[in-house]
């Protein structure tokens, strides 16, 4: 699944491209993906696009939001005067733009269009009042996340509180929003704290440690603009490039980078892959 830095990359595109335009119609050919009254969108403008944790919002001008959730395999693609020359769309994008697994398109002014593309059709858009989007359940669930609200102090708090392994801790976007499996596990590597470690057995110097570790890869990953492992692409329809630049997710039987003596094992917590170096991470 997306996550931070590849949501912040869709964010930052779409505010891009999609930011003046006037949505004029919207096609849904898979009603149990968009839920709300389409109607709240017609004739208003977009004036900016949020994100929270892994959710986005597309604010309009009708005081109305477009809430998408990609998930797994949700992606957003925009074609437009604002995107000059489109380049070719990943063959990630299953079918192309307006194949099968396109879902909604937002018939934009100017002759713009947003498509969303959904393989696996786990994703979800709605339209709620710009005023409720906070409040809205998943929303308002969230933890503090990084960049926004989440302290180093807040950091301790939060797992001295808990007797979880911190790589699972990581990942529950109710304690803190945004963080994945890819980057949970290249954060706790560079941070040289073993995943199984429970999380209120950490000593304060190296949860500052793994604290500042989760600020550095979510930059890159950003930096990078996400990593296309699986589906994802950038609003341009092209891929992230952190898939080339993992510290130790999905490195398994390499030789760890860092002791150049062990190699990276894989096992499974809270049901997902887990990597790390046996040697290094204690």
């Amino acid at each position: 699944m997306p996550e931070l830095p590849e949501v912040e990359t869709i964010r930052i595109g779409l505010e891009k491209y999609l930011v003046g335009h006037i949505v004029n119609d919207v096609i849904v050919k898979t009603p149990k993906i968009f839920s709300g009254n389409k109607k709240d969108l017609l004739g208003s403008k977009i004036i900016k696009v949020r994100r929270f944790g892994k959710v986005l919002s597309i604010d309009l001008s009708s005081s109305f939001s477009i809430l998408i959730h990609v998930k797994l395999t949700g992606q957003p693609i925009y074609r437009g005067p604002n995107l000059k020359n489109s380049p070719r769309v990943s063959n990630k994008v299953i079918g192309g733009i307006q194949g099968k697994h396109t879902h909604v398109i937002f018939k934009l002014d100017r002759n713009g269009f947003l498509y969303y593309n959904d393989v696996r059709k786990f994703g979800w858009i709605k339209v709620v009042k710009t005023s409720d989007v906070e409040k809205t359940g998943f929303i308002a669930k969230l933890g503090p996340e990084p960049f926004k609200g989440l302290t180093l102090e807040i950091f301790k708090n939060i797992l001295s509180k808990s007797k979880t392994n911190i790589k699972v801790l990581l990942m529950n976007q109710e304690k803190i929003a945004g963080i994945g499996n890819i980057y949970a596990n290249d954060a706790l590597w560079l941070s040289k704290i073993d995943p199984r470690k429970v999380s209120n057995s950490i000593p304060e110097s190296k949860v500052k440690d793994l604290y500042e570790a989760i600020l550095k890869v979510l930059k890159e990953g950003i930096k990078r603009r996400g990593a296309s492992e699986l589906t994802f692409v950038t609003p341009d329809g092209t891929e992230g490039t952190y898939q080339k630049h993992f510290l130790v997710y999905g490195q398994e039987g390499k030789t760890c980078p860092r002791c150049k003596n062990t190699k990276i094992v894989k096992i499974k917590l809270g049901g997902r892959g887990t990597y790390f170096c046996p040697n290094c991470q204690k």
